[in-house]
C-alpha cells in the first residue's frame, strides 16, 4: 500500500509521506489502515520495536484531525513525551498544533484546548480527568503507547483506569493501543472492543543468539566467529566485533554500578575506532556533560563519553541522558552500558544488543532472579535501525554450554509473557477508588463495580469475588480517613477527599500528612521533610551498612522534631522504614543548607538524577501538605510553605527572596549574598560592578538576572566586574562558614559523611 492509497489524511500528506521516503507502508502499517485506523476505527498493534507503530498513531490522529475531532498521545515516560512532540511538531505545515503536558498534577492546562495533539504521561492524562479538563470531553482519538505496561505493578494501574475513563466519558472513543509483542494481545483487543494487528515483521532482520565459546550462535543455527582474547572480556570481544563494521552496541548489566564500570573497560575499546574528527567532537560533548552537575558522576561519564562511550541509568540527572540518548543516535558514541531503563520507549537503536547480565537483585524474590522474556525481548528489540544497519543482532553471554543452552530455552525462543491486570492491588485501588468518586464517575458500590467492569482486570478475572472483596477494605479505609461519606447505598467523597483526589496523592500519603500536621504546633524542616518522606509516594533511600547505627543515634538525637510517634527499635520493620525515610529527609536538609551536589552524592551514595527526584518529589508533597493545610486551617501552613521553597531552590532561609530570581539558582544566590546583594530589591539597585564580580563576569547571566528582577537598565555595557573576595568557592555550594554550620548544633553524628 502506498501513501495515496490512504483515506481519510489531511490534504498534501499523501505526498509528504512519499516525500519522506515512505514509498510503501510497512505490512503492520497497511494491516492497520486495512483496519480502518484512518475512518475511526480502534486497533492493537502488537508489533516488533522499528516496525512502524509511531506511523500507525500519526494517521489515526491526523485522520481524526481531518475530521474536526482532537487526539490524545498517552506515553510512559517524560523522556518519551518530549521525544514524541519533537516528533509530530513535523505536521505543523499542515496546521497540526501539537501541545505537551507532562508536570503539575493540580492543573487542569485548560490552553491545551487549542492543541490539536496533545502528548502527556498517563499519569497526568489521570490528573486531568481528576481536575475536570474541559477539553477531555472533544477527545476523538486516544493512543496509548507501550499498552503493554498495563502489567506494571506501579503504573500499570494508572493506564488501565484511564482508558476505562476516557472511554466513558466518550463513548466513540477511538482507541489506538502500540503494544510490544505479548503472548495475549487478543485480551488487550477485547478489553478495548479493538481490532488485532500482531506480526513478527520488522524492516531489518533480527538475529539473535547466545555467544559462548568463542562464537555466536544464533536461532537458526548458524555461527559467527567471535573469538575473545586472553585476558579479554566477550563484551568488549563483542562490541570491537561490531566496531569492525562501523556498528554501535549497547550493553544491557543489571546495576548501576556495573553499568559505569563496564563503560570504563568499553572506552579503551572505542577509543582505537574514532577519528580525528570524532575525537573533537567528543571533547565537545564531555565538556558538555561535565558541565551538568558538579558531582563524580558528571566527571565519571565525561571521561568515558571521550573516549566514544557511555553508561545511562536512573541516577543520572536527566540533561546527563538527553545528551548521551542523541549522541548515540548521531553515531558519535559508540556504545551504551546502561540498566534496562534505557529498553523502553526511548528511540536508542543499535546494530547489536548484548545481554551481558539476565539475572537481577530482587528482594522479594530473596535473591538474583532472572529477567522477564519480555523485557530481555525489549532489549533485543533495540537491535537494528532502518537505513542505517543491514540488520541486527542481539546477544546473550554464556560460561558454559548448559547456560547456552537454558538461554536458548529461556528467552531466545520463548514467547512473552501475557501482560496481567494489576489493578486490584490495594495500593493502586486506594488511589483509584477514591477518584473515580470524587470525579464523579460513581456514586454506589455496585456503581463502582460497573466502573471496573471497564477494565483489563474484569477483562481477565474469572470471578469477581477479589476484586469485590479489595473495592470493601479500601471503602472502608476511605471512610475512616474521612476521604468519603457513605450513607445507605449513596458514596460521595469530602472535601478533603476531592482535594487530596485533585493533588493526585495516595490517599494514605495524604492520612499521614494530614495525621502530622494536626500535631504539628512550630514544625521544624527536617520534621517536615521526614513526614513527607515516610509516605507512600516517596521513593525512600535504602540503609546501607553501618547506616541503622547512624541514622538511629540521629533519630534520638532529633527525637523532638518528629511529627509522630517514633517507633521501637524491636519494632523491626517499622523502626527501618522510619530510618530511611529518616536518611532520605536528612539529604533533604543537606539540600537546603546548600551542601554541595558532589559531596550529597557521595554521602548519601546516590546519582544526580536521584538527587533530583528526591527534591522534585518532596517539592510536590510539600506543596500538597500546603495545601491540605490551608484547607484544614492548621497554623503550620507558613513553616509547611517555607519549607516547600527551601527545597525547590536548594538554599538556606535567607536566601529564598534571591533564589526565586530567575536565572540565580543556588550557587549565584549564593556569591550573590555574600557580595552583599541579599534581595531581589537589590539586584534592582546595587552596584553592577559588584554584580557582575559575584557572577564571575559573566555579563550576559547577569543581565538576564537584572532584567528577571526587574531592573530599568540591565545592561552591563562598560561595567567592570568588582573582585570577588570569595574567587575560590566557585564551583562549590558552600563557604567556609556554611561548612562549619553543616556539622554544627547537634550533627556531629554526621560530621564523619563530610
Amino acid at each position: 500500500m502506498n501513501p495515496a492509497d490512504i483515506p481519510g489524511l489531511p490534504p498534501g500528506v499523501p505526498e509528504f509521506l512519499r516525500e519522506s521516503g515512505i514509498e510503501a507502508l510497512y505490512p503492520p502499517q497497511a494491516e492497520a489502515v486495512d483496519a480502518g485506523i484512518t475512518e475511526g476505527e480502534s486497533l492493537v498493534a502488537s508489533v516488533p520495536t522499528a516496525s512502524g507503530k509511531t506511523l500507525i498513531a500519526e494517521l489515526a490522529m491526523l485522520s481524526s484531525v481531518e475530521r474536526g475531532g482532537k487526539a490524545l498521545y498517552v506515553v510512559p515516560l517524560r523522556a518519551l513525551a518530549s521525544e514524541k512532540k519533537a516528533e509530530f511538531e513535523r505536521w505543523a505545515d499542515f496546521d497540526v498544533d501539537v501541545g505537551i503536558s507532562t508536570g503539575n498534577y493540580e492543573s487542569s492546562e485548560e490552553w491545551l484546548a487549542s492543541r490539536d495533539i496533545v502528548v502527556a504521561t498517563s499519569e497526568k492524562v489521570d490528573s486531568l480527568v481528576r481536575n475536570g479538563a474541559p477539553w477531555i470531553d472533544d477527545l476523538t482519538c486516544v493512543v496509548a503507547d507501550e499498552v503493554h505496561l498495563v502489567d506494571d505493578p506501579n503504573r500499570g494501574p494508572t493506564l488501565e483506569v484511564t482508558l476505562a475513563k476516557l472511554r466513558r466519558i466518550n463513548p466513540d472513543l477511538q482507541v489506538i493501543a502500540l503494544s510490544a509483542t505479548v503472548d495475549n494481545a487478543d485480551e488487550v483487543a477485547d478489553w478495548l472492543d479493538a481490532a488485532l494487528v500482531k506480526s513478527d515483521w520488522r524492516p531489518v532482520d533480527l538475529r539473535t543468539g547466545v555467544h559462548y565459546g568463542g562464537a555466536i550462535t544464533f536461532d537458526d543455527d548458524s555461527q559467527r566467529e567471535v573469538p575473545v582474547g586472553r585476558g579479554e572480556r566477550p563484551t568488549a570481544a563483542l562490541v570491537d566485533d561490531t566496531l569492525d563494521e562501523d556498528g554501535s552496541s549497547l550493553v544491557f548489566v543489571n546495576s548501576r554500578r556495573n553499568a559505569e564500570a563496564a563503560a570504563r573497560r568499553l572506552a579503551d575499546v572505542t577509543a582505537d575506532h574514532l577519528t580525528d574528527e570524532e575525537r573533537t567532537e567528543l571533547a565537545a560533548l564531555a565538556d558538555d556533560i561535565e558541565g551538568v552537575s558538579d558531582t563524580e558522576t558528571s566527571d565519571d561519564l565525561a571521561a568515558v563519553v571521550a573516549k566514544g562511550a557511555a553508561f545511562h541509568h536512573a541516577g543520572l540527572a536527566a540533561e546527563h541522558r538527553s545528551l548521551v540518548e542523541d549522541a548515540f543516535r548521531d553515531r558519535l558514541l559508540k556504545v551504551i552500558s546502561a540498566t534496562p531503563t534505557l529498553a523502553a520507549g526511548v528511540n536508542t537503536p543499535s546494530r547489536r544488543v548484548i545481554v551481558r547480565d539476565w539475572r537481577r537483585y530482587d528482594g522479594e524474590f530473596g535473591g538474583m532472579k532472572p529477567l522477564d522474556v519480555l523485557e530481555v525481548h525489549q532489549m533485543f528489540g533495540r537491535a537494528g535501525r532502518p537505513g542505517l544497519d543491514p540488520y541486527g543482532e542481539a546477544v546473550l553471554l554464556a560460561n558454559d554450554h548448559d547456560t547456552m543452552d537454558e538461554l536458548f530455552e529461556r528467552y531466545v525462543h520463548a514467547d512473552p509473557e501475557p501482560v496481567q491486570s494489576k489493578l486490584a492491588r490495594e495500593p493502586a485501588m486506594r488511589t483509584h477508588l477514591l477518584a473515580t468518586i470524587s470525579s464523579g464517575f460513581a456514586r454506589t458500590r455496585d456503581g463502582l463495580l460497573d466502573f471496573l467492569d471497564r477494565t483489563l482486570y474484569a477483562t481477565q478475572a474469572n470471578d469477581t469475588t477479589r476484586l469485590e472483596s479489595v473495592v470493601d477494605s479500601t471503602l472502608d479505609y476511605l471512610v475512616a480517613n474521612d476521604f468519603v461519606d457513605r450513607e445507605g447505598d449513596e458514596i460521595t467523597a469530602t472535601g478533603l477527599g476531592h482535594t487530596v483526589s485533585r493533588l493526585y496523592l495516595d490517599p494514605m500519603s495524604a492520612a499521614e500528612i494530614v495525621d502530622g500536621l494536626r500535631e504539628a504546633e512550630d514544625p521544624t524542616p527536617l520534621g517536615l521533610y521526614h513526614l513527607v518522606c515516610r509516605t507512600p509516594d516517596m521513593y525512600e533511600l535504602y540503609l546501607k551498612s553501618g547506616d541503622r547505627e547512624t541514622y538511629t543515634e540521629l533519630c534520638y538525637e532529633r527525637e523532638a522534631e518528629f511529627l509522630g510517634r517514633v517507633p521501637s527499635e524491636f519494632e523491626d520493620v517499622r523502626f527501618e522504614e522510619w530510618l530511611s525515610a529518616l536518611k532520605t529527609a536528612k539529604l533533604l536538609e543537606d539540600w537546603t543548607r546548600e551542601v554541595d551536589e558532589d559531596r550529597l552524592t557521595d554521602r548519601y551514595g546516590v546519582g544526580p538524577g536521584d538527587i533530583r527526584g528526591k527534591v522534585d518529589t518532596a517539592e510536590w508533597l510539600l506543596g500538597a501538605a500546603e495545601r491540605l493545610a490551608t484547607d484544614l486551617e492548621l497554623d503550620c501552613v507558613v513553616a509547611v510553605r517555607e519549607a516547600k521553597k527551601r527545597v525547590q531552590y536548594g538554599v538556606r532561609e535567607e536566601l529564598l527572596d534571591l533564589a526565586g530570581v530567575r536565572n540565580v539558582g543556588r550557587k549565584r544566590a549564593r556569591r550573590l549574598y555574600e557580595a552583599g546583594v541579599e534581595s531581589r530589591a537589590d539586584l534592582r539597585e546595587a552596584d553592577k560592578a559588584v554584580i557582575l564580580g559575584a557572577l564571575r563576569g559573566r555579563e550576559r547571566t547577569a543581565e538576564r538576572i537584572l532584567e528577571n528582577a526587574g531592573r530599568r537598565d540591565p545592561s552591563m555595557d562598560d561595567v567592570r566586574a568588582e573582585a570577588d573576595a570569595d574567587a575560590g568557592a566557585d564551583g562549590d555550594d558552600t563557604t567556609t562558614d556554611d561548612r562549619s554550620r553543616d556539622t554544627a548544633g547537634g550533627q556531629a553524628s554526621l560530621g564523619d559523611f563530610e
